[in-house]
């Protein structure tokens, strides 16, 4: 159910598993095009990425990179708001594919939203995930080590990108590699490590879709992620919501 006074509205679900980081952003445009034009509804990608490095239109290079030469992990320029992540197996990553002229065309609501749908996914595992002023996504404290990254792009009102939440990984490319989020001298954290324990991207899944669906008001049909859910080629749309 949705949170009191938001009506509940349909919307696709695709887990679509382990999938390069260039492929998921062309799915995302695809998925946005055809929620632009209403030919579908609102829909949310779940997934993993391939170890990557990605860069946001913040991200200064020269001073938030610095991974060590001969580290196979790709860098990719992107569209996004934010600075530089890393992105790896065992991180669930969320990207929500929404049309925000049904959730109240307010950018900095809906980033506060995405944040609310990962402390109650947090706190179905009884974790006590906070926000901090001045600064996006989620982060455990005290001392503040961050758990979850959101970077977003919106045109014409439809979302891309999303959220990324250090399920089980190795933090230390968050650190190593680059200036993570722009963020000197920050710590990063998982939930395994959080809760001495192991925990997977399976596990967590279901309290995700779960707080997604209270949080934006939507109930969620799964569609088959091994066909590539009847998505269509649509250039023309593709080209205006890239606008």
């Amino acid at each position: 159910m949705g949170r009191a006074g938001l009506t509940v509205t349909g919307a696709y679900l695709l887990d679509a598993g382990l999938v390069p980081y260039a492929e998921a952003l062309d799915l995302q445009r695809s998925l946005a095009a055809a929620v632009s034009q209403r030919a579908i509804p609102d829909t949310v990608i779940l997934l993993e990425h391939p170890p990557v490095v990605t860069a946001g239109r913040r991200t200064d290079e020269a001073t938030e990179l610095h991974i060590p030469d001969g580290t196979p992990v790709d860098v990719v320029e992107t569209d996004r708001g934010g600075k530089s992540t890393y992105h790896a197996p065992g991180q669930l990553v969320c990207y929500p594919i929404l049309d925000l002229n049904r959730h109240g065309k307010d950018v900095k609501k809906y980033v506060r939203d995405l944040e609310e749908a990962l402390l109650k996914t947090l706190a179905a595992f009884s974790l006590e995930g906070e926000r901090i002023e001045g600064l996006t996504g989620v982060w455990m404290t005290k001392p503040p080590r961050k758990i979850a990254s959101i970077g977003v792009h919106v045109s014409r009102w439809v979302t891309t990108h999303g959220y990324a939440l250090n399920v089980d990984l190795d933090p230390a490319p968050f650190t190593e590699w680059i200036t993570a989020c722009g963020l000197e001298d920050a710590q990063f954290t998982t939930m395994s490590r959080e809760l001495g324990r192991t925990v997977s991207v399976a596990e967590v899944k279901p309290a995700a879709v779960g707080t997604l669906g209270e949080v934006f008001g939507l109930t969620f049909e799964t569609l088959p992620a091994d066909d590539g859910a009847g998505l269509w080629s649509q250039p023309v749309h593709e080209k205006l919501a890239a606008r």
